[in-house]
């Protein structure tokens, strides 16, 4: 049972990239980085690799795709000192109780609707996600439902994810094929993960891994931004574990869509209003606690005992939307990760009666000026301390971010990868407390006490 909650502890400080190379010295590219879990194809295993890297503080699972002998595969894997096997793809349910049965490690990075949320899973991942970043078409920026940009983001579905689960989340969605990626892209790709406390499995498109490995100067100073940016996640992994803040509760499971991209979730969070995720198969009455308003978006998928929660929440004042009458979310396939048309049209309808509901209140912060962020609010475990991730999906800095937040605050402080903590003023205004941050580049967070 130590045993047992060492490695726990030890697979949840793992920071995974996918590693285009088994040569020896392309570990020097890792040293002074936060990187210290490596996923490598199978072509590239070798005992001197696993040997150097273990050397060197750092995990190494070999990737595995679905195949006849995975357990031989995995079996060899072990047997050339790597730290376990990366089973990727859609793999029959045996395999995984084999190498369970055969004490070899593994993570399972799969089907977004096959996720694991429990039980003796490593971690809960998927490699299906979105490219997070400002839709565009054709040169053209897309319309989001708010009238703002829409942000193609994986914040959604991740921050059920979080609160549905207690293992650590993974997202290994690869950038898009064929195409030359910016760094920008590759640190709003971490930074959107991060926001919902979980891990973006880091890959690189082909050109910037060829680059990297043969220590091109330009690749080399975007791995620097890279890392820079994962040690400053790091160096702040306490607050991971900090729960949702806000006053609005979304009360959904994987069968009404929660593990869908562009749903409820992701609608609330492009208008910058802080959500609570309540995942019905954990439902509680502590769990509503502190909210105003909730939106349940499937009443049929309770049980009476959850239906009594609800209740009991609006008898104590709290507002509660529900889905339309009659109304059911479709069970979505294996392979989507989006909401069809004709489901979107459906959930336009709660958005509308949502965006009447909340109008222009307060619910826990309101942000000026953020057309291509988005946030996420936290509050830490002993109430005290609250924080606002802000991530910027443009190619540029955002300048004069304004927050609003509910709640009296004595201290301000934002904090950015590769800068110096730095003390804002305060202010107070009708609702609590206003805050102005001179300047977002990528990604900041803000912190008030």
């Amino acid at each position: 049972m130590l045993f047992a909650c060492l490695l726990a502890a030890s697979v949840a400080d793992w920071v995974p990239v996918h590693w285009p190379s088994g040569d020896v010295k392309s570990l020097e590219l890792l040293k002074g980085t936060a990187v210290n879990c490596v996923l490598i194809e199978q072509a590239a295993w070798s005992k001197e690799f696993a040997d150097a890297a273990s050397k060197q503080g750092v995990d190494v699972l070999g990737v595995l795709k679905p195949s006849k002998d995975a357990l031989d595969q995995a079996r060899k894997a072990k047997d050339m000192g790597l730290s376990g096997v990366s089973l990727e793809g859609d793999f029959d349910a045996s395999v995984p109780k084999a190498l369970a049965d055969s004490n070899i490690r593994f993570v399972e990075i799969g089907l977004r609707m096959r996720m694991r949320m429990e039980g003796a899973a490593l971690v809960s991942a998927t490699n299906q996600g979105v490219w997070p970043g400002i839709n565009t078409v054709e040169d053209t920026t897309k319309a989001a439902p708010s009238g703002g940009p829409w942000i193609d983001t994986n914040t959604g579905f991740l921050r059920f994810a979080r609160a549905a689960s207690d293992l650590p989340v993974w997202i290994a969605n690869p950038p898009p094929p064929k195409t030359i990626i910016p760094v920008e892209r590759y640190l709003q790709t971490i930074s959107d993960a991060a926001m919902s406390g979980a891990r973006w499995v880091i890959t690189f498109e082909d050109d910037f891994a060829k680059k990297l490995i043969a220590r091109d100067a330009k690749t080399l100073e975007a791995w620097a931004r890279i890392t820079q940016l994962l040690a400053f996640i790091e160096e702040h992994k306490e607050w991971r574990m900090w729960k949702p803040g806000g006053q609005m509760s979304v009360v959904q499971d994987v069968e009404s869509g929660a593990l869908l991209s562009g749903g409820v979730l992701d609608m609330i969070a492009v208008k910058h209003t802080p959500v609570r995720p309540a995942p019905t198969r954990r439902l509680n009455t502590a769990m509503m606690q502190g909210s105003s308003m909730a939106v349940n978006v499937d009443p049929s998928g309770l049980n009476d005992a959850q239906k009594q929660i609800l209740r009991e929440f609006t008898r104590g004042g709290g507002t509660l939307l529900t889905g339309p009458p009659g109304w059911k979310f479709p069970s979505a396939k294996p392979g989507e990760i989006t909401l069809a048309k004709e489901d979107l049209e459906k959930l336009d309808a709660i958005w509308k009666e949502l965006n009447t509901m909340t109008g222009r209140r307060n619910l826990g912060a309101r942000l000026f000026n953020v057309s291509s962020m988005l946030s996420n609010l936290l509050v830490s475990p002993d109430g005290k301390q609250t924080i606002l991730h802000l991530v910027n999906y443009s190619n540029y800095p955002v300048d004069s971010v304004t927050v609003q937040l509910t709640g009296t605050y004595k201290r301000a402080r934002v904090y950015q990868p590769g800068k110096k903590p730095q003390d804002l003023a305060i202010y107070p205004i009708e609702e609590g407390t206003g805050v102005d941050i001179e300047q977002i580049r990528e990604y900041g967070v803000l912190l008030v006490e």
